[in-house]
């Protein structure tokens, strides 16, 4: 334990001396130039001045101030008459060392209030991105619970189908004599089956699970896609046909897998909720990728009930909602997840029926 806490001291030792070599290295620097320039005492004075700025603004003011009484030294000992000696015979000596050591604690102390700010913003940055995470896992949570009846019925078919396949593979094998190639295939059916049933539960932790935002180049289209194949129960019992048009070949984004798929989620499942209540036109739901200059625009178009043009912004306000049973930050999550990628999210009335939302993620470079 000793040997620990005599470590971290000599290693909390090294950024002092080094602030402290680099003031001495730069007055003997500057002293050296001036002296052979034969510069006046006026302007070395000015000159050490400046140098003891530029090293407040690094330093604490215990070295800075031990710096400013070395530049005096100087200025007296070496430009100042009678040269090669020290002593208080001009008003230049009075001034200077109060000069030199006042500027040294003022810019020492400015500094070190700039980097307590510094430091209490980004501390309130990052409980604001904890805040933010934590919001957006209940949201991921909440809007999951809403689609338990969906994924239910979704995990329940293939477990039917191992059920009836497990069967099938019993009577196969219990026949006389036994068919082994029914049964063999019967039970491909069910490895099939389960992996089935493991990729809808692994898509569903995924969204669930807790995790520190990773940003990692991927295909937007594929995040899509598991999206798609989330709500397609969900959507087929609203009968609400989801068309899928995704450019081919485009570039990689810069994004975490997760928070992108609640985004798609939170759109398409608002999309699908807004076409429940209409039934005189098609109850239609496009979802559209194709490539821009800088990155990946998505397109999410409903044929709902539509906004009005004073609630294209106020949607993504917190708690702002036009929904009996919402709570209103779907939407400001989604925005905020989007900006942190370097992207953006909006909405627009269509010309028709319903509303389109895009957003646009920068390609990854």
């Amino acid at each position: 334990m000793s040997i620990g806490i005599k470590n971290r001291s000599t290693y909390a030792l090294w950024p002092l001396a080094a602030q402290w070599l680099l003031g001495i290295a730069a007055l003997t620097a500057l002293t050296v130039v001036c002296f052979r320039l034969q510069a006046n005492s006026t302007t070395v004075a000015l000159l050490y001045l400046i140098v003891i700025v530029l090293i407040s603004l690094r330093i604490s003011f215990v070295p800075a101030a031990f710096i400013a009484l070395i530049a005096y030294v100087c200025l007296d000992y070496f430009f100042t008459a009678p040269l090669f000696t020290l002593g208080l015979n001009q008003t230049l000596d009075f001034v200077a060392p109060v000069a030199y050591v006042t500027t040294a604690l003022v810019i020492t102390w400015l500094m070190s209030r700039v980097r307590k700010s510094i430091e209490k913003q980004q501390l309130a940055e990052e409980a604001l991105r904890r805040s933010q995470a934590e919001m957006a896992h209940v949201t991921r949570v909440m809007t999951m619970a809403e689609l338990a009846a969906s994924i239910a019925h979704e995990i329940n078919q293939p477990l039917s189908a191992i059920v009836n396949n497990g069967s099938a593979c019993l009577r196969w094998l219990a026949s006389d004599p036994p068919n082994v190639s029914e049964a063999s295939e019967a039970a491909k059916e069910i490895v099939r089956d389960g992996n089935r049933a493991s990729e809808i539960i692994k898509r569903i932790r995924a969204l669930l699970r807790k995790t520190e935002t990773r940003k990692v180049a991927l295909d937007i289209n594929q995040t899509i896609q598991e999206v798609v194949l989330l709500i397609a129960n969900e959507a087929a019992s609203k009968r609400v046909t989801v068309h899928m048009d995704l450019g081919p070949g485009l570039p990689r984004v810069l994004g975490d897998r997760v928070q992108l798929q609640q985004v798609v989620l939170n759109l398409v499942l608002n999309g699908v909720e807004a076409i429940t209540s209409v039934s005189d036109h098609p109850r239609d739901l496009f979802i559209r990728s194709s490539e821009q200059s800088e990155g990946v625009l998505v397109t999410v178009r409903d044929t709902g009930v539509g906004l009005d043009h004073k609630d294209v912004e106020k949607i993504f306000d917190a708690f702002y909602t036009t929904k009996s049973q919402g709570l209103g930050m779907g939407l400001a999550i989604s925005r905020s997840i989007l900006e942190d990628h370097g992207g953006q999210l909006w909405a627009v009335p269509n010309d028709g029926p319903g509303t389109t939302f895009q957003f646009t993620l920068l390609k990854y470079e």
